[in-house]
Formats: C-alpha cells, structure tokens, sequence
C-alpha cells in the first residue's frame, strides 16, 4: 500500500485556484504459456506524484517519479506557477469551479500481490487440463494477467481519497482448423475486480467454461458465412455492452460533446427505443457491485451514477468540473488518469444498457430468419455514432431456432439509428471488464448489457 507522503497539507493550496494532488502506483503482472511453453513472464511498476491547478480558466500541471514530501511540494508549487502563468498572459470567460461537498474516502480493497510463481502455476495446471482433454490442437495460449492502480488523492475543495482498484484475469485462446484448412480460433477471459489470488485459487473453477469454448470453435469449424445485409439479429450482451461504449459511450463524453457529436443537438431529444435506457454506473448497478467501482474520481468528485438515456431518450452526459459547468450539469466523476503523469480525462467506468423483460428463448423463437450475435474482438466508431464491430461467434437463427455457426463477420451502423429498431430486450445482464478504452489514455473500463432484437447490417461472404 502506498503510504502517504505529505501532512499538513491544507496549507499549500492557493486560495484563489482549485488544487489536485495525486500520487499514484500502477502494477502490471503477466504471464503466458504457448502450447505449454512459457512465452512471456514479467511484472513491471510505474508510481509517482501530479498535482494541478485550475486558476481564472486555465489548468496547469506537473509531475515527477519522486514520491517523496519534497517532491510532493514541488508538483504542487510548479502547477500552480503554470496555471498563474496562463491566467496572467491569457483572457478566459470560463468561470471559476463551482465548489462541491467536502469529505475523504478509503476504499478497503487491499492490493496483495502474489508471487510471479503463482501465475505461472496456475496457468500450467490449466494448460495441462486443456492438453490432456483436447489434444488435437491446433494450437493453445493460456495468460495470467492482473494490473491495479493505487492512488491517493488530496484536494482543496472535494473528496480526498485512498483508492485501490485491483483486476485480474486468466485469457484462453483455442486454435484449430476448419473443413477447408483454414485456422479459426475462439477466445475467452475468466476473471474480473480483485486481486490474483482472490479470483483464482482452483483452476477446477474455470473447466466448465473452457470446455464451452471449445465447444463453440468446433460450431465454427462447420460455420457458414451469413447473408449480407440488414438482418433481423440478437445482440448478446457482450454485443450489447461494446455497442454501448464505444457507439454510444464515447459520443456522450463531454469534451467528446463540444468537438462536435452527434449528441450534442440530440441532447432531450428521443434517440433509441422507449425499451432502451444507459447508465454509466460509478460503483453500484441495480443493488450489485458494479465491475469496476469508483467512488471519487481524480477531480475528487464523489463518484455518482451518469444517467444518459432515459427510454429512449438522451438524458445527459458524463462530465469533468470543468464541463458539467458548461453544460449546467452535475458532475458524477467521470474524470480519471492512467498513470501519476496523466491529466484526467473523461472517462467511462462501467457504461450498460439496462436490462428489460423480455426472455431470452422467446426472443430467438420470434426470429424466422436471422442472426444471434454473441461476442466480439475489436470494434471502432466515430463521433456520429457510426460504428463496425467485428463478431468472432454468431449463430443463425432458422423459424425461431438456433441454426449452425457463422463465419467471423461485421456489424455496422449508426448507433441512434440502430437502437430505434430495438423491440425486444432480455431480463438478464452480463458484463465485460478486460479491456482497456483507448481515449488517448488506456483505462480499465467496464461494458455490460442485455440481449437486444434489433436491425442491423451484417457481413457476409
């Protein structure tokens, strides 16, 4: 745990400006095995301390790898002269900060961390599973991953804080070959929140879903290409949550906002179907622990939950101070770093549509001739809220049933577009957590939602 380098604080902060010190540890551990072979082994360590000001409109930031009381001091000091620098040279019509509730906060999610050999163990136990039930094989990589950032956060108006946010994660790639030759593979990630050892102490716990996944590469070694075209198709809920980031997510950012989205003119206007509503979840979601909770973000904005889109309407954005101000809004704690020498950005935490009512098995059995989509790799999308998303396991869906595997396909569309067709959505919700968004910083972020029937184009041959 990192140990707080600084004490009386209260008294560097400029009277006249709002004032952020953070210091900050990030973790990384990874370990991969390749057909039994160990590939990669490391554990890296990134920490250090920021500090910015805002001052009569204008930020000014530092940092240094020198976690020590002096340097503490020191980021504080030259931020401060950066934001004075500004201010006195350059004219801002922005206002002053609004001031928010006053408090401190510590999360009690102690960090431990295990030895390296304790990765690589587990891995071996889980290769030799998956070897010795499935020996042809074409290929298999099994890695052990778990990051976490620590910080500790003081400010002169707001939360102050000591959060620790640890994930880890065991990836399974299968790799074999299809009825013409060609190599298909099937992917999935175990794990979530919490450190190593918290989430992985029997790899018996993890046997079910490997032997599901292989299930699945053998459905895609018979798989047919779809029909191209606008399809009536089910989205799945990792389908579903990556939609509701990187389609939807991204253009509801603010600073996403004022250079230019979609959102901005749509903002009170209906945008999807009354059966649709979003949230970006701070750190609870409908009475359970969100994936990745956060409860002060780096602003020291108490964390609180971003309503987007109230059935079918969009409702607001996700903000910083700075912008929920220009936006007449409230802030939720939407801005986060990635490491000490990162500013805060905009950022999601854990962005979901809200499930509904609707059963799963009945919406397939009102599809005569469509598609289910399960999963996705990868996926991009602008600020019109156009989107493609690769689809790496789908089925078809025949007179109300499931029908053979497709082909690794697209998805594409505009996302308000898109959402307006939905009709159906199911009771149940899943969540994705791990991978990282890409906004000019990485950042860990939760995805999650139902099962959606909607109109979608898909690719075909």
């Amino acid at each position: 745990m990192l140990v707080d380098p600084v004490s009386g604080l209260s008294g560097l902060f400029s009277a006249d400006a709002h004032s952020e010190l953070r210091i900050q540890i990030n973790k990384t551990r990874r370990a991969t095995l390749m057909c039994g072979n160990l590939t990669s082994n490391s554990r890296s360590e990134d920490s250090g301390v920021s500090a910015r000001v805002y001052k009569k409109g204008f930020y000014g930031f530092s940092s240094s790898a020198d976690c020590s009381s002096a340097s503490c001091r020191a980021v504080l000091s030259a931020a401060d002269a950066n934001a004075g620098y500004f201010a006195s040279r350059l004219i801002s019509d922005k206002p002053a900060l609004p001031p928010l509730q006053n408090g401190s906060l510590k999360t009690e999610n102690d960090a431990n961390d295990p030895e390296q050999s304790y990765y690589i163990d587990y891995i071996r136990e889980i290769d030799r599973y998956i070897s010795g039930k499935y020996p042809n094989l074409s290929s298999r990589t099994v890695t052990a991953y778990a990051d976490s950032m620590e910080k500790i956060l003081h400010v002169s108006n707001g939360f102050d804080s000591h959060s620790v946010l640890p994930r880890s994660y065991v990836y399974v790639t299968l790799t074999d070959n299809d009825t013409s030759g060609q190599p298909v593979e099937m992917f999935k990630p175990f794990g979530g929140f919490g450190t190593f050892d918290m989430n992985f102490s029997d790899p018996s716990v993890l046997y079910d879903g490997i032997d599901r996944l292989y299930e699945m590469l053998c459905d895609k070694k018979e798989a047919v290409y779809a029909n191209a075209g606008f399809r009536t198709c089910i989205l799945g809920p990792l389908m579903t949550g990556m939609l509701a980031h990187e389609a939807v997510g991204h253009t509801v950012e603010a600073d996403i906002v004022l250079g230019g989205s979609v959102a901005g003119p749509n903002l009170g206007k209906t945008v999807a179907s009354e059966k649709i509503s979003m949230v970006d979840f701070a750190h609870t979601c409908l009475g359970k622990p969100a994936p990745l909770p956060v409860y002060v973000d780096d602003e020291g904005t108490k964390a609180e939950d971003a309503f987007l889109i109230d059935k079918g309407k969009l409702v607001g954005f996700m903000n910083s101070r700075e912008t929920a101000v220009h936006f007449n809004m409230t802030p939720t704690g939407n801005a986060r770093a990635w490491t000490f020498c990162d500013e805060p950005l905009i950022r999601m935490r854990n962005t979901a549509v809200l499930p509904g009512t609707d059963r799963l098995s009945d919406m397939i059995a009102s599809v005569e001739d469509g598609y289910y989509l399960i999963d996705s790799g990868n996926g991009q999308a602008d600020t019109t809220g156009e989107f493609m998303f690769g689809v790496t396991i789908g089925y078809e869906i025949k007179n109300g049933k499931i029908g053979k595997a497709i082909k690794d396909t697209t998805i594409s569309g505009v996302a308000f577009d898109m959402l307006k067709t939905v009709d159906m959505v199911s009771e149940e919700m899943e969540w994705a957590s791990s991978g990282f968004c890409g906004k000019k910083q990485p950042m860990p972020v939760g995805l999650g939602g139902p099962s959606i029937k909607c109109r979608v184009n898909i690719g075909g041959r």
